[in-house]
């Protein structure tokens, strides 16, 4: 037996280890259902708030995708673990055009571009030799222009101008699932905002999309990406 992780303290291997089968096979179970192959899903553990500690557990289990949702946890992270073979490091917080360089240092995928300006701050950001950056457009699946992400009758427009910046590749869309909607809907929204953009950019057949609590809908309509949180990590630390 081992002792439980609290807020402070991420479960051991051991714990990380079951939280890893036991989520890995709820996906299996959502894409049988869907009728899918389960290489066509990408599980990234979002390790928010957590010691880089974890990320090293998790890289020890197999785990080769992880997430940051703040700019500054994830540069820390990413100097701190240092270079991993396979290591894929997730921006998926809502980015600023000041975090563009730091964000480009240590992300392979962005989850978030939603407007011009920041696909053109990413841009920017590359050095001589760096690598393609792969993105998502961030879809704004409510009514509120609060929330990150473009509204759909701005997506295609979005999707041709950063499809035009010669350092990022349009991989596909993004959304969160809103709080006062059924996940399912919301998420077929989101597969018709998918269809939208490979009108201009055919090869972005990825879909971010499904979280701890929904992911088994977001398979059901295409998820090509889940960001899974607590439910392998355990509880955040509480942190400002």
């Amino acid at each position: 037996m081992t002792a439980s992780a609290t807020p402070d303290e991420p479960p051991d291997e051991d714990d990380l280890a079951r939280r890893l089968a036991d989520v890995d096979a709820r996906i299996d179970e959502a894409v049988r259902a869907a009728r899918r192959q389960p290489e066509e899903i990408t599980r990234i553990v979002v390790t928010k708030f957590h010691p880089e500690k974890l990320v090293e557990r998790l890289y020890a289990l197999g785990v080769r995708d992880v997430g940051e949702n703040r700019q500054q946890e994830l540069s820390a992270k990413h100097e701190a673990v240092g270079p991993l073979p396979d290591l894929h490091w997730h921006f998926i917080g809502q980015a600023q055009t000041n975090k563009a360089r730091a964000i480009r240092a240590a992300a392979a995928v962005v989850h978030s571009v939603d407007r011009p300006k920041i696909a053109d701050a990413l841009d920017r950001a590359a050095d001589e030799g760096h690598p393609i950056l792969d993105v998502f457009l961030q879809v704004n699946l409510t009514d509120d222009p609060g929330r990150g992400g473009v509204a759909p009758a701005e997506l295609v427009a979005l999707a041709e101008h950063t499809a035009g910046c010669g350092t990022l590749r349009v991989r596909g869309v993004m959304a969160v699932a809103p709080l006062d909607e059924a996940p399912a809907a919301a998420f077929a929204r989101l597969a018709r905002c998918a269809d939208a953009v490979r009108t201009v950019v055919p090869e972005a057949t990825w879909m971010s999309a499904g979280m701890t609590g929904d992911f088994a809908e977001a398979i059901a309509v295409g998820a090509t990406h889940l960001r899974i949180g607590t439910a392998i990590t355990g509880p955040r630390p509480e942190r400002g």
